[in-house]
C-alpha cells in the first residue's frame, strides 16, 4: 500500500471514540449566559452542551453564539446586558450529533457539511463523549507529517479589518463572510487577529444597557483653574480586542507544522505569510480538511 493510499485508508479504519473527550460540560437551558462563560473560562473550552431539566442534550452553546449575540442591534433601551439573557436565547438548537461506532472521516464530513466546530458523540446509553475540530487537529498533527503543504490547504481569500473598525462591524464582517476568525490590518501590516473567543470573552457590555461601549474620562480644567470630569462612551474597536501575539507561517512549510502551531498555542488561526506579505490564512478547519 503506498502512502497516500495508507493515510486515505486511517480516516476510514480509525473510530471516533478514539479521538473523542468523554468528559462534556452541561448547562442547564434556564441558566445565564454569564454562567455559560464562565464555565468556558474555568474548564478552558469554547463550548458546552445544554440540557434541559432530563438532561437531554437540546441545543449547544459556543463562543461564535456568544459573539454574535454581542452584536448591538436596535436601540439601546431595548437591549440587555448579555450575561442575564437565558441560555435557550442565545444557544444552537437541532443538535447534531455522532455515533460512538462511526468512522472518523465521517466526523469530518458532518463538520465541514454542517459548518460546525464539534461534534456530541451519542452511545446507547445516550451522551458520550464530543469531538471538536481541535481532537481532530491534534489526530492529524500525529498522523499526516508531509501529506500536505500549508499552501495545498490554506483559504487564500483572507477576510480582514482595519484596527478602527467598530466591535459591530467586525462580528459583522465575520457573519457576512461565514468565517471564525478575522485578520486586523494596519495600513498593510498585520497587526492582530480577532476570533470569537476575544469578542466572548471581552467585558464589553455596558452594565445597564448591554451595548458594546467602553467608558473614557475626559479632564479639563475650568476658567477657576479647577478640573471637570466628563465621562464619554466610545463604541470598542477592532484594536480593543484583538489579540496581538500572533504567529505567522510560510505556505511551504509542512501544515502539521501548523497544526502543532495552533494545538500548542491554543489557537485556531494562523496567518500564511511570504516576504512579509499577507498571501493567505490557514485555520483549524483547513487543517481537518486534509483528513479527507
Amino acid at each position: 500500500m503506498d502512502n497516500n493510499k495508507e493515510l486515505m485508508a486511517l480516516g476510514d479504519m480509525m473510530k471516533v471514540d478514539e479521538v473523542m473527550n468523554d468528559e462534556v460540560i452541561l448547562i442547564q437551558e434556564n441558566e445565564q449566559v454569564n454562567h455559560a462563560r464562565n464555565l468556558m473560562l474555568k474548564h478552558g473550552l469554547s463550548r458546552v452542551i445544554v440540557v434541559d431539566r432530563e438532561d437531554n442534550p437540546v441545543g449547544i452553546v459556543t463562543e461564535r453564539d456568544l459573539s454574535r449575540k454581542l452584536r448591538g442591534n436596535g436601540p439601546a433601551w431595548k437591549r440587555r446586558p448579555i450575561d442575564t439573557i437565558a441560555i435557550r436565547r442565545v444557544m444552537s438548537n437541532g443538535l447534531i450529533t455522532i455515533d460512538i461506532d462511526a468512522d472518523l472521516r465521517e466526523a469530518v464530513e458532518t463538520m465541514l457539511q454542517k459548518k460546525i466546530s464539534s461534534v456530541p458523540v451519542i452511545d446507547e446509553e445516550g451522551l458520550a463523549g464530543i469531538v471538536t475540530k481541535t481532537d481532530l487537529m491534534k489526530f492529524y498533527a500525529g498522523k499526516f507529517k508531509n501529506r500536505w503543504k500549508v499552501s495545498d490547504l490554506m483559504t487564500k481569500d483572507v477576510v480582514t479589518v482595519n484596527q478602527n473598525h467598530t466591535l459591530n462591524h467586525v462580528i459583522s464582517v465575520m457573519d457576512e463572510n461565514n468565517v471564525e476568525g478575522v485578520v486586523v490590518m494596519f495600513d498593510s501590516e498585520i497587526a492582530g487577529i480577532i476570533t470569537p473567543a476575544n469578542i466572548s470573552f471581552a467585558q464589553v457590555d455596558d452594565p445597564d444597557t448591554g451595548v458594546n461601549v467602553e467608558k473614557v474620562v475626559f479632564v479639563r480644567q475650568t476658567i477657576e483653574g479647577e478640573d471637570k470630569r466628563k465621562v464619554k462612551e466610545l463604541m470598542l474597536t477592532a484594536e480593543d480586542i484583538m489579540n496581538e501575539e500572533f504567529v505567522t507561517i510560510g505556505a511551504d512549510v509542512d501544515a502539521v507544522e501548523a497544526a502543532k502551531l495552533m494545538y500548542d498555542n491554543e489557537i485556531s488561526h494562523i496567518p500564511v505569510v511570504e516576504d512579509e506579505n499577507l498571501v493567505g490564512i490557514i485555520t483549524r478547519t483547513d487543517i481537518i480538511k486534509g483528513i479527507q
